[in-house]
C-alpha cells in the first residue's frame, strides 16, 4: 500500500536553504551517506555479537556504484535496514525545535558542516545533487517487509512496499543537471579516496573487468557472451580456434584500509608498519625522523600518529599535513585548534570519536574536549622528546638540526612546553658541540660575563659571512652559537626575556673588544689630533650617510676596519624581514651601520703618514671596502672600482 505525506521540519524553506547553503561543499553528500551505511553495518554485527541478532551477517560490505547513462548514484549497505514504521521516524522526522530561527540564523551562513553537524541532516546532504532520492530497504527484524521511500527535495514523500531481498539498504540518487560532474568515476573515486580512505567497513566502488582463460568452455563452445568486441583484449573477431578460451569477471575494488595502523595497539606494531604507513600518507616525502603514537581514552578518546618529517627551509609548504578523522572517517586537514600551532609542522593524524563528524569551526574554538586534546598532545610530544633525549642524547643531537625547530617554536609559542623543553633544548656552537641551555650558561659564564654581571651569548646566523668575526671571538676566547634556522631570530629575543641576567648578541654587532663590556680600556697609539685627522680621512674616503665613522683603540691584532651594525638595529630589521608581529615599520627605517677604524693597526699609521691626500683616500677606501667585501657587502660597480684599485696598488 502507497503512502503519501509530508516531511515534519515546520518550514518548507530547508530544502532550498541545504542546496543553496552546502553549494560550495556538495561533495561531502557521499561521505555522509558512505559514513551513514558504515554506521548500519557495524550496528548489525554488536546487535548480532549481543545476540539480538542470530541471522547470518555475512561479510561486512558498503557498495557504492554509479549509472552515468541512468544519472543515478547508489549507497548500498547488508547492515540493519530500516522498516517502514522507521523510515517515517529517522527520515520524515527532522527533529529540531524552532525550524524558523534556524533557517533565520543559518542562511547567510557559510559553514556547511555547521548545519549538518547540528541538526542530523547528514542524510538530507543527498539534496545537494540530487533532485530525486529513493530509499529501497528491509530491516532485520524477523518477518520485515521490504520498504521504498521517495522524495523529490519537497517536503512531500512517498513511502510502500520495496523490492529489496536482503538485510539492508540502498541509497539512489537522481542527479541533477547541475552536479553531473558527481557521475565521473575519478570524481567520485577522488572523494571516496579523501573520506573514505580509512573507513572501519569494506567500501567497494563499483566493478572492474578482467579477462581470465576459462578451463570450462570446451573446444567450440560460445563464448562470445564472455568477450565483446568493445572491451575484451583479444578480439571477438579473431579465429576462437587459435586463442584459448576467455570469460570476463567482475573483480571487487575495495577502496580503503579498514585496520590502519592507528587503530592497532603500538604493542603490535614494528617500525616497518609506521614507515609503511607515512608512505601510503605521504609518497613522495623523504623518510621520517621518528614519530608518536597517541592512545588515550579518558578524559576523552583519541587515537593517531603524529611523525617529525625532515624540514626543508620553507616552514609554510610543510603546515596542514595532520589530517583529523572521527570514527577513521576524514573530517579535515585544517587542525589549527585541535593541534597546537607549534606542531602544524608535524605530519601524520588524530582520530577521535569526541569530535563530531560534521564539524565547524566555531565548535572546535569552544569546545571543551578539544582544548583538553591540545593539551594532550603538547604533552605527548614533550614527553616523547624527553624520552628520546635520555635515552640516547648523540642521536637526539644528530637529529637536532630538524628536531630544533620544533621545539624552538614550541618554547616561543607554549609556556608549558617551555617548562618541559628547556630540560632537552639544545644549543649548538660553530664546532658542532651541543649543550642543554644550563650546561651552556655553565660553559661560557666564566669568560662571557661582562662588568654587570651579565651573562652574553654570542652567536651567527651565517658563518660563511661572518667568519672573520667567529675567528676574532674565538681568538678572545669566546664561543660562538649557531643560529641559522628560520625561527631563530625570534627564539633570540625570547630567550633574552626567559633567562635571568642573560643578553644575546650575533657575533657582528661590533668588533670582538666591544661585543662583551667588560670596563678594560685599550689605549689608542694615536693621539686625539691625529684621531680626528683619520676619522676626516675615511669620513671623505667612505662618504656614505649611512656609515658612522669611529677611530677606537682596539687589538693590534683585529682587522684594520670593521662594519658593524647595533644588535638592536639590526635584531629588529631580521624580525620585519620574518614577518614578526607589528615589526613591519623596521623594515622601512634606513641602514645605520658603524665603521670601526683600529687606531691601533699598522695600515692606520700608514695612512697617515702617506704623502698625498689622494693616497690617504685610495688606502682608506681599499681597507673601508676590504671590511665590505669580507661581509659580502661588497658588490656591483663598488666590487668592479676595488678590484680595479687592487690592481693598481699592486
Amino acid at each position: 500500500m502507497q503512502e503519501k505525506g509530508n516531511i515534519s521540519i515546520h518550514t518548507e524553506n530547508i530544502f532550498p536553504i541545504i542546496k543553496k547553503f552546502l553549494y560550495s561543499d556538495n561533495e561531502i553528500f557521499l561521505r555522509e551517506l558512505v559514513s551513514n551505511a558504515v554506521d548500519a553495518v557495524q550496528k548489525i554485527k554488536r546487535l548480532s555479537s549481543m545476540g539480538q541478532y542470530n541471522g547470518a551477517l555475512g561479510d561486512a560490505l558498503v557498495e557504492v556504484a554509479f549509472d552515468a547513462d541512468k544519472k543515478t548514484i547508489t549507497i548500498s549497505d547488508n547492515g540493519l535496514g530500516m522498516t517502514a514504521e522507521e523510515i517515517k521516524k529517522y527520515i520524515n522526522q527532522i527533529a529540531f525545535s524552532g525550524a524558523e530561527e534556524f533557517v533565520e540564523k543559518f542562511k547567510d551562513a557559510k559553514d556547511a558542516n555547521e548545519l549538518i553537524g547540528k541538526f542530523g541532516l547528514g542524510f538530507y546532504s543527498a539534496f545537494m545533487v540530487a533532485d530525486q532520492v529513493e530509499i529501497q530497504t528491509l530491516s532485520y527484524q524477523e518477518g520485515a517487509e521490504p520498504a521504498r521511500w521517495i522524495c523529490d527535495g519537497s517536503t512531500e514523500f512517498e513511502i510502500g512496499p520495496g523490492t529489496r531481498t536482503q538485510r539492508g539498504t540502498d541509497i539512489i540518487l537522481h542527479v541533477n543537471t547541475d552536479s553531473e560532474e558527481f557521475l565521473e568515476k575519478h570524481k567520485l573515486e577522488g572523494i571516496l579516496e579523501k573520506y573514505c580512505r580509512f573507513l572501519p567497513v569494506p567500501v567497494k566502488f563499483g566493478t572492474r573487468k578482467e579477462y581470465v582463460d576459462d578451463d570450462s568452455l570446451k573446444e567450440g563452445e560460445d563464448d562470445t557472451v564472455a568477450i565483446t568486441e568493445d572491451d575484451a583484449p583479444v578480439a571477438a573477431k579473431e579465429d576462437k580456434a587459435q586463442k584459448p578460451a576467455r570469460k570476463e569477471i567482475e573483480v571487487d575494488n575495495i577502496i580503503n584500509n579498514t585496520t590502519p595502523i592507528w587503530t592497532k595497539p603500538p604493542s603490535e606494531l614494528k617500525d616497518e608498519d609506521y614507515l609503511a604507513f607515512y608512505r601510503e600518507l605521504y609518497p613522495m616525502s623523504e623518510t621520517p625522523l621518528f614519530w608518536i603514537h597517541l592512545n588515550v581514552d579518558f578524559p576523552f578518546n583519541l587515537t593517531g600518529v603524529l611523525y617529525f618529517p625532515k624540514l626543508k627551509n620553507d616552514m609554510e609548504i610543510q603546515r596542514n599535513k595532520i589530517k583529523l578523522f572521527s570514527r577513521q572517517v576524514f573530517i579535515t586537514d585544517e587542525v589549527k585548534d585541535i593541534v597546537p600551532e607549534f606542531l602544524m609542522l608535524l605530519h601524520g593524524l588524530i582520530d577521535s570519536p569526541d569530535i563530531p563528524l560534521n564539524v565547524s569551526r566555531s565548535f572546535l574554538q569552544a569546545d571543551s574536549n578539544v582544548k583538553k586534546i591540545n593539551s594532550y598532545i603538547t604533552r605527548k610530544v614533550a614527553d616523547k622528546l624527553s624520552e628520546l633525549f635520555k635515552k640516547d642524547r648523540k642521536a637526539f643531537e644528530d637529529k637536532w638540526s630538524d628536531i630544533g625547530i620544533f621545539v624552538k617554536y614550541g618554547m616561543i609559542s607554549e609556556d608549558k612546553f617551555y617548562d618541559k623543553a628547556k630540560d632537552f633544548a639544545l644549543m649548538g656552537n660553530t664546532n658542532k658541540e651541543y649543550f642543554t641551555l644550563s650546561e651552556y650558561n655553565d660553559k661560557v659564564a666564566p669568560l662571557q660575563t661582562d662588568k654587570n654581571g651579565t651573562v652574553v651569548y654570542i652567536y651567527t646566523n651565517d658563518p660563511a659571512k661572518q667568519d672573520s668575526f667567529i675567528q676574532s671571538a674565538n681568538k678572545k676566547g669566546y664561543d660562538v652559537l649557531l643560529m641559522n634556522s628560520p625561527i631563530d631570530s625570534h627564539f633570540v629575543n625570547h630567550m633574552e626575556r626567559k633567562l635571568e641576567k642573560t643578553s644575546i648578541k650575533r657575533v657582528d654587532a661590533d668588533v670582538a673588544d666591544k661585543l662583551i663590556d667588560k670596563d678594560e680600556k685599550i689605549d689608542s697609539v694615536l693621539s686625539e689630533d691625529d684621531s680626528n685627522k683619520v676619522k676626516g680621512i675615511f669620513e671623505k674616503a667612505i662618504n656614505r650617510k649611512d656609515m658612522n665613522v669611529h677611530v677606537e683603540g682596539l687589538s693590534p691584532d683585529e682587522l684594520p676596519v670593521t662594519v658593524t651594525m647595533d644588535e638592536f638595529m639590526r635584531r629588529m630589521k631580521d624580525m620585519a624581514a620574518m614577518g614578526g608581529g607589528g615589526m613591519s615599520m623596521f623594515g622601512a627605517f634606513p641602514d645605520n651601520y658603524k665603521v670601526a677604524i683600529n687606531g691601533n693597526h699598522k695600515l692606520v699609521s700608514r695612512i697617515l703618514s702617506a704623502g698625498t691626500e689622494e693616497e690617504q683616500k685610495q688606502l682608506a677606501k681599499q681597507a673601508f671596502d676590504l671590511a665590505l667585501l669580507s661581509q659580502g657587502m661588497l658588490t656591483g660597480a663598488d666590487l668592479t672600482q676595488f678590484v680595479s684599485r687592487s690592481l693598481e696598488l699592486i
